[in-house]
């Protein structure tokens, strides 16, 4: 049987980080893992993290199976954060998964299960496993132009044009804030523009939203989802806590199915139901109870959100440097749009062979399509990088 298997194609940015860690190099800089980092390199524990991990450990008296769909109160806890009051608790039908991947993997094998000759349209680029996991399941990506080249920024022109060939029961993937890779984002003026395209045509939207926080803020940051969710009759949204709660390994999401039909909940929360006991049975508990303990005790939730605004402030910070030391260094103002972007990535829009002389000739690794981590600089890297990017070219 073994014998029968194929060699699968290496993931690039698994790839990039083994070829990171055997560069000798001292100066090197990875750009490329999409975690984030403090100043000092490290992936630190939040306080409110390991303050309700103490009290879990002193408090929990079992570790049972918690359920097929995971602990109410997370998944009400998640939905009060990510959407506080635009949509009706009756219309939402939820289920935690293991992490933001989990329930990308379940909104996709739910719209299979729900219409199989459904399209899904994705943002061109958009991140490459929601192009694995769609090719896997045997579905159909459609891309739609997202990123401008020229300027950086959202393509919102050919994006809605692009829009324009969906059909009834297709399904839209869009980022919910902090788009990932490129760090352009859509307003809510342009929100309300594909939402309209979307009730016109009778699409379905599913979101994903892995940064909440990362971005403008955690309220500015739910908005466009908030906007959308209340805007049409039915949306999925996958949601990660990895990002803004630190919790990376403890694999911690959630999935929402929202309908304006209160009266399909049952059959939906059913649903989803049973993909998870098709798929791991019972979702992980630790990280999605410590996340609950947080946004449910005041003092936890004000201690997280403010360090949370810390990790904001200094990736805002550091895209603001960059750009001012890339002005000062190349006498223009075409890296404006890194002060511009949003959440830990940005696009350069460099071609494949300028991001290999980063790594070849500086040491500097990001993603083949230019996709940088922000938040894998500091003061001292900054100016580095930026003499780097004007060296080869870019």
């Amino acid at each position: 049987m073994f014998s029968n298997l194929k060699e699968q194609p290496a993931d690039k940015i698994l790839a990039l980080m083994q070829m990171y860690k055997d560069d000798p190099r001292e100066t090197k800089i990875d750009l490329g893992v999409g975690v984030y980092k403090d100043a000092s390199g490290n992936t630190p524990v939040m306080r409110a993290v390991k303050a309700a991990e103490r009290r879990l450990v002193e408090e929990q008296q079992s570790k049972a199976y918690v359920g097929l769909l995971g602990a109410p109160e997370f998944s009400d806890a998640m939905i009060d954060l990510i959407l506080g009051d635009a949509v009706g608790r009756a219309n939402i039908a939820a289920a935690a998964t293991p992490g933001g991947t989990g329930a990308v993997r379940q909104a996709f094998e739910m719209i299979r299960m729900a219409n199989p000759d459904a399209r899904v349209f994705v943002s061109d680029p958009t991140w490459p496993n929601h192009l694995s996991i769609l090719k896997y399941l045997g579905m159909e990506a459609v891309p739609y132009r997202y990123f401008d080249a020229e300027t950086r920024g959202v393509d919102f022109a050919g994006m809605i044009a692009d829009l324009g060939g969906l059909r009834a029961g297709d399904v839209v993937l869009l980022h919910g804030c902090c788009h990932n890779p490129t760090g352009a984002n859509l307003n809510l003026t342009q929100w309300q523009e594909v939402i309209d395209v979307l009730n016109a045509k009778g699409a379905v939207p599913m979101i994903d939203i892995a940064y909440q926080g990362f971005g403008d803020g955690l309220e500015a940051d739910a908005a466009a989802t908030r906007l959308l969710a209340s805007s049409v009759p039915e949306c999925l949204i996958a949601a990660s806590c990895s990002k803004n709660f630190g919790v990376y390994r403890e694999r911690t999401g959630l999935l929402m199915a929202i309908g304006q039909d209160s009266g399909l909940r049952a059959v939906t929360q059913g649903t989803l139901a049973f993909l998870n006991r098709q798929n791991y049975s019972f979702p992980p508990d630790h990280g999605a109870r410590v996340v609950t303990m947080i946004l449910q005790d005041e003092a936890l939730r004000a201690d997280w959100a403010a360090e949370l605004e810390q990790v904001r402030g200094s990736m805002l910070g550091l895209r603001a440097d960059l750009a001012r030391e890339l002005q000062r260094l190349s006498g223009s103002d075409r890296f404006g749009f890194l002060a511009e972007h949003r959440g830990m990535f940005s696009r350069l829009g460099a071609a494949p062979e300028l991001v290999e002389k980063l790594r070849s000739e500086h040491g500097i690794y990001m993603v083949g399509d230019s996709r940088m981590n922000i938040a894998g600089l500091n003061a001292h890297t900054v100016p580095i990088l930026a003499k780097a990017i004007i060296e080869v070219g870019i």
